[in-house]
């Protein structure tokens, strides 16, 4: 048997897999650009700065400062909202730590719903 006739099963799949054409692999497609986050529910109030809350709910019915600690109340005419603003750390700006929520016969109300509330009436300020 010829010396090429013996090595041919070997050399010629080798050779047509060399001349395959070579795979290539697609960019990953990229994302659409999201749009800007809106911010609901408690997200909206627990951690803001006064400036934040009265931007989102307009000026406070109430506004009372006791040593470092504010007490902001927002009223809509569905419900009351008192959020407590205490510093985080030493002169840092005072942020939401607490709210309370109530109807305005004084029952209570789910807080994110009330907030929710107070936000539609921004809205259609």
């Amino acid at each position: 048997m010829n010396l090429s006739m013996r090595w041919a099963p070997v050399v010629v799949p080798l050779f047509l897999i060399s001349c395959a054409p070579t795979a290539t692999t697609q960019p990953a497609p990229r994302a659409a650009a999201a749009a800007p986050a809106v911010v609901t529910g408690l997200a909206a109030v627990m951690g803001q700065s006064a400036a934040t809350l009265q931007s989102r709910f307009g000026t406070p019915a109430l506004d009372v400062r006791e040593g470092s600690a504010r007490k902001l109340q927002f009223s809509g005419p569905v419900c009351v909202l008192d959020t407590y603003l205490y510093e985080s750390q030493q002169g840092r700006e005072a942020v939401v730590t607490y709210i309370d929520a109530r109807l305005l016969d004084g029952r209570d109300i789910d807080k994110a719903s009330c907030v929710a509330a107070l936000m539609a009436k921004g809205q259609t300020r």
